[in-house]
């Protein structure tokens, strides 16, 4: 994979595809819930570990008003197909625990055709080479069966898991040093 550390980030994903990685902005709202569309319900349990069939306008702007580039980071990739139009295929985003600043949360969503062609493992780089130097561990939920979430996060750092309870796991994953 070829990264780009200036952003906006340019990056070719394993499949040869061009695509670029920049900051979410509050007018890619629209992009956003059109993203959302276009999953597959199960792709909505895993991201959101409830049958959310809307993104309604509340959570629209949670998930983009929010977003301060500082300790709020979301992050969007968009393809560039040679035999198709260009659309976001992947968010990521990662938040700072306030009572807890070494700790973050983050959650990824790539488009169901997109999936397994690398846009999740580069939304993971570029999202933790932009993180706060203070976080040092990530910390979120996963749905149990969700392998591609799983491995993503192993491949981060340092990864252990608590219980599962209704069919989620708490992971923490240790970070190297920024």
């Amino acid at each position: 994979m070829n990264t780009n550390p200036a952003l906006p980030g340019e990056l070719t994903l394993r499949d040869g595809t061009p695509a670029m990685v920049w900051p979410l902005l509050p007018s890619d709202g629209r992009a956003l819930r059109e993203m959302f569309r276009r999953l597959s319900p199960e792709s909505r349990q895993r991201r959101f570990l409830s049958a959310l069939s809307e993104l309604d306008d509340a959570m629209i702007e949670r998930l983009v008003g929010d977003v301060d580039g500082v300790h709020h980071i979301a992050l969007l990739l968009t393809v560039f197909p040679a035999d198709g139009e260009e659309r976001p295929v992947g968010i990521a985003r990662l938040i700072q625990d306030p009572a807890d600043p070494a700790t973050a949360d983050v959650a990824f969503t790539v488009a169901d055709d997109w999936q397994g062609r690398g846009v999740g493992p580069a939304l993971a780089e570029a999202l933790l080479r932009r993180r706060p130097a203070a976080v040092r561990r990530l910390s979120t939920e996963v749905g149990a069966d969700n392998r591609a979430s799983l491995a993503l996060l192993a491949g981060a750092g340092q990864m252990s898991s608590s219980g599962s309870a209704r069919g989620v796991v708490g992971v923490t994953v240790d970070l190297a040093a920024a």
